[in-house]
């Protein structure tokens, strides 16, 4: 069985995420936190999934949908895990929807998890 996190096709480090943002790598660790950007780490080295970052700018809906699965009761690993799992009602993984532009529907169905 695949695991969730084998759907980004690409990872970036934090100072290439740095070099693509234009930002310094202590405003991409911000970022970060702020859940504006999210980070696995793979042998000590903290990865952002490239497709994050659109045109030089961190994916808007992205922070949102974060807290409202924090919300939902997801550990934030949890909540990176169920965004890359392929969803029966998107038709794709929700982190693909929230790319393609499909925030309400990705966050309608975080919250129903919640229930």
């Amino acid at each position: 069985m695949s695991e969730p996190l084998d759907n980004v096709t690409s990872w970036l480090t934090i100072p290439e995420a740095g070099e693509k943002l234009g930002l310094v790598p202590g405003k991409v660790r911000r970022l970060i936190e702020e859940h504006s950007l999210i980070a696995i780490k793979r042998e000590g080295v903290q990865l952002i999934p490239a497709e994050l970052i659109i045109n030089g700018e961190a994916l808007p809906s992205l922070r949102g949908t974060i807290f409202v699965l924090l919300d939902s009761g997801f550990s934030l690993m949890g909540a990176i895990n169920w965004l890359y799992t392929d969803n029966e009602i998107l038709k794709t993984t929700p982190m693909a929807a929230l790319i393609s532009g499909k925030k309400t529907e990705v966050r309608r169905i975080a919250q129903s998890l919640a229930l």
